[in-house]
């Protein structure tokens, strides 16, 4: 016997109901994956190694030098611009760009945020991406750089200056076991005997501020062991000066001017600051660097010596008064 025709009207009703549902669903699905996709986590895409003819030794790789870092500053804000204008008051010879151009590192972001704060000092920086600008580095960070230097720009690389190699690492790109990075840094150590070596790059091992320790960079730290002994990072909005590890001392400089984070209780900080905007300045010179967290006002913060084991034989310059903005060769 067919249903009465009252039945048959509900059962069409709660088909209709059903469709409606259904069709919401997949609306509320389509739209919240957009939403990831455009605001979650992005995937980098691979970086492309190149030899460096971008970021060069001065002339005089083993004259003294006075050489800036900072990091978590580049987004156009007064406070970034005030602090940038005190490191350029002071002509350093390089500026290292500890990382994050905000909020995307977008060619705008590097455009008006970058360019508005460092800009007077593009030309005398050395950089290493943070993890706002990585994942789109073929926007950004690449032309932006290969603009400025006229050749291709690479994901990791060194120089020389005040007596020192400089690595500018990439935490960003795979830098473990196996990865193209940790290969080069090896092959790039052994080029030096001593411990003469700084290695700078974004996310720090050790941090006592919000994002606290990265624990997957131990690779590219555990590769510097006995090779280097200054490690400069940012990623945390403070200052912050952690007592010798491995024969290692690391700097985290990301009072950039962006904000600053808390510091909590650390026994392994030897001095910390999260009160004021502040960069690194470093007068490096063969077998010694004297470094200092200078505010945006001047003040000093902290002031400490590092020193290193030279190789043996080579000329450290010691004593020799080196060009403030010298102009960029080749390293030989």
């Amino acid at each position: 016997m067919p249903p009465p025709p009252e039945a048959r009207t509900q059962d069409a009703r709660r088909r209709r109901r059903l469709r409606w549902a259904l069709a919401t669903l997949i609306v509320v699905v389509v739209a919240g994956g957009l939403a990831v996709s455009r605001y979650g986590p992005r995937t980098a895409p691979p970086p492309t190694p190149v030899a460096n003819r971008a970021f060069t030794s001065p002339p005089s790789p083993t004259a003294p030098a006075v050489v800036w870092a900072v990091g978590d500053g580049a987004d156009g804000g007064d406070a970034a611009q005030r602090l940038a204008q005190r490191i350029a008051a002071d002509r350093p010879a390089r500026l290292l760009y500890l990382g994050d151009v905000y909020e995307r590192g977008s060619s705008e972001d590097f455009r008006e945020g970058y360019g508005t704060v460092y800009g007077p000092l593009a030309a005398a920086t050395a950089p290493t991406p943070g993890n706002h600008e990585w994942p789109a580095h073929r926007d950004g960070y690449d032309p932006y750089w290969r603009a400025r230097t006229g050749t291709a720009t690479p994901p990791w690389y060194s120089f020389r200056i005040g007596g020192w190699r400089i690595l500018s690492l990439n935490s960003e790109a795979p830098h473990g076991t196996g990865s193209a990075q940790l290969a080069w840094l090896r092959r790039e150590l052994r080029r030096d005997a001593g411990t003469c070596a700084l290695a700078f790059w974004h996310r720090p091992l050790q941090s006592a501020g919000r994002h606290g320790d990265q624990d997957d960079v131990a690779p590219l730290w555990d590769a510097l062991r006995g090779k280097a002994s200054l490690v400069i990072n940012a990623h945390d909005h403070d200052s912050q000066r952690f007592r010798a590890r491995d024969g290692i001392v690391e700097y985290v400089a990301g009072a950039g001017g962006k904000s600053r984070y808390g510091l909590g209780d650390d026994p392994r900080l030897a001095f910390g600051d999260d009160e004021h905007d502040a960069a690194l300045r470093l007068e490096l010179r063969g077998g010694a660097a004297t470094l200092a967290f200078v505010s945006s006002e001047g003040d000093i913060l902290d002031r400490s010596t590092v020193t290193c084991r030279p190789e043996p034989g080579k000329r450290t310059g010691a004593g020799t008064p080196g060009p403030r903005r010298p102009d960029e060769t080749p390293e030989r």
